[in-house]
C-alpha cells in the first residue's frame, strides 16, 4: 500500500555541527555548514486526515527511521534532475496529544537550489507531500482489514466516526515539493496500491477478461472468508467464553480463511457436546411394552 501524504516546511537556515555530522554521514564527499541549507518537516501525523485516514500512533517511530537518507523532490517526478534535497535526521514529537514525525533536511547551495531556498525562505515553497508503504489499513471501528468489513470512511456508527488506520510501514520513498496541501495540519495525498497495479498490468498485457474473472474470484473469496468470521464469533458467543464481539472481530480479522475453518469445526463439536440434538418424540423401538398403547397418539 503505497501512501502519499502532504505537510509544511519548517524553519531553515546554517547546519549545527551535530546537525553537519549527520549530513556528511549521507554525503560522498564532506561539506561544510556554508555549502548546506536545512530546513524543518513536519512529515506526518497520528491525526484522521480529510481522506478519512490516519498513521498508527505505534507506527511513527519506525516510519521516522525509514524516512532517514531519503531524498526530496519537486512535483513527485523520480528523476535525478528533480532532486534538491536530502532527509538527514527524524524524530517522532508528541505536541497537545499530537504525535507527528519531525524531519530535517539539507540541500546544497549554489545555481538553481538557490532558487529552492529562497523559495522555502519566502514561504512560497511550504507544503510538501512524503510517500511511504505501509502494509496494512484497518478499520478504526471493528478491527478488521479496511474494505473487508463493511465499514465506511466517515461514516458514524454509534458516535465513532470510521476512519482506516495505516499500520506496518514497509518502506519510505521520497518527499516532494507540491502546490497544494490537502491535509489541515499534515496534509495529505495518497495513493493506495502498488506503484503498477495489476489492472494496469492486465490492461498493458491484454489480459483483461483474466484479471477480471479473478478479481470476481478475489471477492467471493472475501465474501466468504468474512462469512466464516461471523460464524465463529457466533460461535464464540453462544458458547459464552467470556470474549465480547468487538474483541473477537479484532482476532479473526488476523486469521487466515484456512485457521478461520479449523476454529469453525473446533467450536462446532464444542457446541454439539454441550448442546446434543435431541428428538422431541422417541421413536417405537424406545416404548416400555409393559405400557398398554392402544389408546395412545
Amino acid at each position: 500500500m503505497e501512501v502519499k501524504k502532504e505537510t509544511e516546511v519548517g524553519c531553515g537556515g546554517v547546519p549545527t555541527a551535530v546537525q553537519l555530522e549527520a549530513i556528511n554521514a549521507q554525503a560522498k564527499g564532506k561539506l561544510t555548514a556554508e555549502q548546506v541549507y536545512v530546513f524543518s518537516l513536519r512529515l506526518c501525523d497520528d491525526q484522521v486526515d480529510r481522506d478519512g485516514e490516519r498513521f498508527d500512533t505505534v507506527a511513527l517511530p519506525e516510519l521516522a527511521k525509514l524516512f532517514i537518507g531519503k531524498t526530496g523532490i519537486v512535483d513527485h517526478k523520480w528523476s535525478s534532475d528533480s532532486q534538491v534535497a536530502r532527509i538527514f535526521a527524524a524524530e517522532v514529537v508528541k505536541e497537545e496529544g499530537i504525535s507527528y514525525i519531525k524531519a530535517w533536511a539539507y540541500i546544497r547551495r549554489g545555481g538553481h537550489a538557490d532558487e529552492v531556498i529562497a523559495d522555502i525562505e519566502a514561504g512560497i515553497k511550504k507544503e510538501v507531500s512524503v510517500g511511504c508503504a505501509m502494509g496494512r489499513a484497518v478499520c478504526s471501528v471493528c478491527g478488521s482489514e479496511y474494505g473487508t468489513c463493511g465499514h465506511v470512511k466517515g461514516e458514524s456508527y454509534d458516535g465513532t466516526v470510521c476512519c482506516a488506520i495505516l499500520k506496518e510501514p514497509m518502506d519510505a520513498y521520497e518527499f516532494s515539493f507540491v502546490a497544494v496541501p490537502a491535509q489541515r495540519e499534515a496534509g495529505v495525498l495518497k495513493a493506495l496500491g502498488s506503484r503498477r497495479t495489476l489492472k494496469e498490468l492486465a490492461d498493458e498485457l491484454g489480459v483483461q477478461a483474466e484479471y477480471r474473472e479473478l478479481f470476481k474470484q478475489a471477492q467471493l473469496g472475501t465474501q466468504y472468508q468474512k462469512l466464516l468470521g461471523d460464524e465463529v464469533i457466533r460461535l464464540c458467543l453462544s458458547l459464552n467464553l467470556g470474549m465480547e464481539e468487538p474483541v473477537l472481530r479484532s482476532i479473526v480479522s488476523k486469521v487466515s480463511a484456512e485457521e478461520l475453518m479449523k476454529m469453525k469445526a473446533a467450536l462446532q463439536a464444542r457446541m454439539e457436546e454441550m448442546y446434543p440434538v435431541r428428538c422431541q418424540l422417541p421413536g417405537a423401538a424406545v416404548q416400555d411394552i409393559g405400557v398398554e398403547s392402544g389408546f395412545m397418539i
